[in-house]
């Protein structure tokens, strides 16, 4: 869990929430993907900060909402990202109280965001299923699983007139290059989270904008 002190200095302040795939497990802090997005912004003219950041590697729906609260972080944010699920489908959670629980997120971000969601977006949950880590398991499981999960992330976005992007694709496309990979052979290498980014980039304009 990270806060970035110099934020306040910019314009615009950026709140990522998640989990391994936020923090960036197993590389370094430049590469992690909001970190990159931040850049990106910077390089287009828009004076954001480096991204505070609440993620840690495992965390679940329900674990990152009860970080959150001991966060005590009252601050309110120009921009707001969130990914995670990936903990909820490794752990075999129910999906129902995934939906129920990654809507109490959406409504946390929207506080975060000043009630606009207009300033908040989702990313889709990677398939790991695909990593070097996963084999001998079942691809078409994990798939259709992390398939399901995104569908109500999607659904519950829609609901919440949140932008959803969609970088499932991404992560499917890495298999059989581990470059995209970190040294774990799980999580993804700052090359791969650097496509993340680019695919926020266009959402997270508009946000800042608006």
């Amino acid at each position: 869990m990270t806060e970035n002190p110099t934020a306040d200095a910019s314009k615009y302040n950026f709140l990522s929430l998640g989990d391994s795939y936020t923090i960036g497990e197993r590389v370094s802090e430049a590469d992690r993907w909001s970190v990159q997005l931040a850049g990106l912004l910077r390089k287009d003219g828009l004076d954001v900060g480096s991204p505070d950041i609440i993620a840690k590697t495992g965390w679940t729906t329900s674990e990152l909402q009860d970080a959150i609260k001991a966060s005590s972080n009252q601050k309110t944010y120009s921009l707001v990202s969130l990914l995670i699920g990936v903990n909820n489908q490794y752990r075999g959670q129910s999906q129902d109280t995934y939906r129920t629980e990654f809507r109490a997120l959406l409504q946390t971000a929207t506080k975060f965001a000043g009630g606009k969601t207009t300033h908040i977006f989702v990313l889709s949950i990677p398939d790991w299923g695909y990593s070097p880590y996963a084999v001998g398991q079942s691809k078409a499981r994990i798939a259709q699983e992390i398939d399901q999960f995104n569908a109500i992330a999607k659904e519950e976005c829609e609901k919440a007139a949140i932008a959803f992007v969609d970088i499932t694709p991404l992560t499917r496309s890495a298999s059989g290059d581990d470059t995209q990979f970190a040294s774990d052979g799980l999580h993804y290498s700052g090359k791969q989270m650097k496509l993340w980014a680019e695919k926020s980039l266009s959402t997270a304009k508009e946000s800042l904008q608006k």
